[in-house]
């Protein structure tokens, strides 16, 4: 994966490089994952696992399952990373992944939602090969 580099003051920041840190974010909260399938297991959840999140996703959204599986393992390792965080006692001024300063999270919150909106395959949106790579890549990806 190449070298992200944003200011993070820049409300102009390339879409690229916003997509490069979404995937970032996404492939660090799969990875974080202990569920099902044993990853890093740095919290509990399993969200992306055939018996897990993924099963509950595909009945719930069977249109958008997989992109609500993706903001969904993102959303559980932002919320890590703010109790994380919280426990600074200068907070407001860690930066990580999950917390890169209001203007660009807000561009990849709304990067998020506009790939999800526009119908396309996360897989091919953005680069998930670290995810999508593994054995279970055929039951994620029909075809």
């Amino acid at each position: 994966m190449p070298t992200i580099t944003l200011s993070l003051n820049d409300a102009q920041t390339p879409v690229s490089e916003i997509d490069q840190l979404l995937t970032a974010q996404i492939v660090i909260a799969w990875a974080g994952e202990a569920g099902e399938v044993k990853r890093m297991g740095w919290w509990r959840s399993d969200l992306i696992s055939e018996f897990g999140g993924e099963d509950l996703l595909k009945r719930m959204l069977p249109n958008t399952w997989r992109w609500a599986m993706f903001q969904s393992v993102r959303e559980v390792a932002r919320r890590i990373d703010l109790n994380m965080r919280g426990k600074d006692h200068d907070s407001d001024t860690v930066i990580s992944l999950y917390r890169l300063g209001f203007k660009i999270d807000e561009r990849v919150d709304d990067r998020l939602a506009e790939l999800k909106r526009n119908g396309s395959d996360p897989e091919v949106a953005l680069d998930l090969t670290p995810v999508t790579s593994t054995s279970d890549y055929e039951r994620i990806h029909p075809g």
